[in-house]
């Protein structure tokens, strides 16, 4: 058994983005089966890999692949599941992507299709569809342009949904393609594997260019591969952090705002009470002339509508 394992996202931008015929024609067979349509020419506009890792936001080895009509693919391989949500993550890439397109002295009408296409080994979304197409529409699924002008597109292959088990002659070419991605590394001590190869022309490709990784070429896509994923969980530890103090500091912004409403009512607390003892003394000096002029304790107790009880309180 083999080590070379194609849900590395180095061995996949290897095997399909290499600057080479066998690179371009495994990429445009992985296109046509997956995007469904007919695919005559690419061209990879990023083929070399990323090597800078300690500025990446998260590890990309995406391929950025332009159709002959102009159409941009944006092909991702990810493995797992992250704390940086998924969805919104790939959303933004074909926002990012679509942006992109230089329109100055255009219409609107000339921006070009472009399509994220990604594959993961994580299930997603709640059907058991494995691939699913996203474009813009509304609550009841209309959509919020003509289907022949939708210009972006997210297509998900999800793996994970692919039944293993399931018979090869009952395979269609996306599912095969897809059991092929996630078994390669076992070569021909799997049996669909061994009879795809021998029988299934695009397969047959693809093991072609998983050949051409030696065991030492791939022991360095190894430890790149690392060192990548590495990076990204340092990345989300740092995003963890930041956040966390942030909450810590929005939190403790609170609590001084709030101790500041506390001192604010305190202060207008004392103030009241201030004024209620400053009003009291005045009623006890009016109260003792009162009774000086030979006024009856009930006649003040009616005129300051008070009780004798609360006069003679005043009085103390």
């Amino acid at each position: 058994m083999r080590s070379a394992n194609l849900l590395n996202d180095f061995a996949f931008k290897y095997v399909f983005g290499e600057d080479c015929k066998e690179a371009n024609d495994a990429l445009k067979s992985l296109l046509t089966v997956f995007l469904e349509r007919k695919v005559n020419k690419v061209v990879v506009k990023n083929s070399e890999i990323v090597k800078d890792y300690s500025k990446m936001k998260s590890p990309r080895l995406d391929l950025l692949v332009e159709f002959d009509d102009r159409t941009m693919v944006d092909l991702e391989m990810q493995l797992r599941q992250t704390k940086d949500n998924l969805p919104i993550r790939f959303s933004y890439y074909l926002a990012r992507l679509h942006g992109s397109q230089e329109l100055e002295g255009k219409y609107y009408g000339e921006l070009m299709e472009t399509i994220v296409l990604v594959f993961f080994n994580v299930n997603l979304i709640d059907n058991h569809r494995m691939c699913n197409t996203f474009t813009l529409r509304n609550e009841e699924g209309l959509s919020f342009v003509e289907e022949s002008q939708d210009r972006m597109k997210l297509r998900t292959v999800e793996m994970a949904k692919l039944d293993l088990n399931k018979p090869l002659k009952d395979m269609n070419e996306q599912e095969k393609m897809i059991y092929y991605f996630l078994n390669c590394h076992k070569g021909m001590d799997d049996s669909k594997i061994k009879v795809m190869i021998e029988s299934d022309g695009v397969i047959q490709m693809l093991e072609k260019r998983v050949e051409t990784i030696s065991d030492d070429g791939w022991k360095k896509i190894i430890e790149d591969f690392q060192k990548l994923h590495e990076n990204e969980e340092r990345m989300e530890l740092q995003l963890e952090i930041e956040e966390a103090n942030k909450q810590v500091e929005e939190a403790n912004k609170r609590a001084e705002v709030a101790n500041k409403r506390a001192e604010e009512a305190n202060k207008r607390a004392d103030e009241s009470d201030k004024k209620m003892d400053q009003m009291n003394q005045l009623m006890k000096l009016g109260i003792k002339a009162m009774l000086t002029n030979g006024m009856s304790l009930e006649l003040i107790s009616k005129s300051l509508s008070k009780s004798e009880d609360e006069i003679m309180e005043l009085l103390k």
